[in-house]
């Protein structure tokens, strides 16, 4: 079994991937391979509303990085997105990620399949606004017919700068157990 981890945080190794390596090691144990995909440094291009991705198993576009990551992805048996809330929603590449994966997957319904995958989001924020960034996140699994995976409290860990999310011990035991949960969901369905 795989995890894809799909961090969208402009920051490379910042908080979201410190929050989502936290649930990884609990995937590790159980056996599970998990990998990361940082959007740090990288662009993702909005979709284009171009409908070319129909009868087709990627989007057509190939200026950024979405047609290797949404490969990976479904080749996943399970996904943690995640990502920083700066203005009370998800990052800019992480709403185009999943605008295009979601349009790839609606436009390809059949031949493209998410359905029982299993879904997890986390967020690492300052302050406030985490829920509407899970809402989005975990609104792409639902729609995809994911089993999305919660915990003991939201997904959220508090931190403003990097490396702050290591001094919330409350979130950092939120993900551990988000892990916990995501193992043993996986393993059910094998």
């Amino acid at each position: 079994m795989k995890v894809l981890g799909i961090n969208g945080s402009a920051r490379k190794d910042g908080n979201t991937a410190i929050i989502m390596n936290q649930v990884f090691e609990e995937l590790k144990k159980q056996g599970i391979e998990t990998e990361m995909v940082q959007f740090a440094g990288k662009v993702i291009e909005p979709c284009k509303a171009c409908w070319a991705c129909g009868k087709q198993k990627n989007c057509v576009q190939r200026k950024d990085i979405f047609r290797e990551t949404f490969d990976k992805m479904m080749e996943a048996d399970g996904i943690l997105l995640g990502s920083p809330v700066y203005s009370a929603n998800v990052s800019a590449g992480m709403q185009a990620f999943l605008e295009r994966a979601a349009v790839v997957c609606d436009m390809n319904r059949g031949s493209l399949n998410m359905k029982y995958k299993v879904g997890a989001s986390v967020a690492a924020l300052r302050r406030g606004g985490a829920m509407p960034a899970l809402d989005a996140m975990n609104h792409f699994f639902l729609s995809q017919e994911m089993i999305v995976v919660g915990s003991t409290y939201w997904n959220m860990v508090y931190g403003q700068m990097p490396g702050d999310v290591s001094r919330d011990e409350e979130g950092l035991l939120t993900m551990k157990n988000l892990g916990i949960n995501m193992a043993y969901v996986l393993q059910k369905l094998v």
